[in-house]
């Protein structure tokens, strides 16, 4: 009796890369695809950016009214200076 040669089926399996999303997708697909990614990406960045410029503008806004409606005794108080040097 002879014995059977094995085929390298398995071997051959291992070697093959699996399918990606990429491969299936047409590369013109795949482009305009990347492209609005990166778009969105700076609508997202230019959005918070302007979130940023706004908080500061109100946190500026608020400084100026408490200074503007601060009394003599607040802003004594709030003056780190040494009044009696000066007397």
């Amino acid at each position: 009796m002879m014995k059977k040669k094995r085929q390298a089926r398995p071997e051959a399996r291992k070697e093959e890369k699996p399918v990606t999303l990429g491969d299936l997708v047409n590369h013109d697909i795949m482009s305009q695809l990347k492209e609005k990614q990166k778009q969105l990406r700076e609508e997202d960045e230019q959005k918070k950016r302007q979130q940023k410029e706004q908080e500061a503008a109100k946190k500026k806004e608020a400084q100026r009214l408490r200074e503007k409606n601060m009394s003599f005794e607040d802003l004594l108080a709030e003056n780190d200076m040494d009044w009696k040097k000066f007397k």
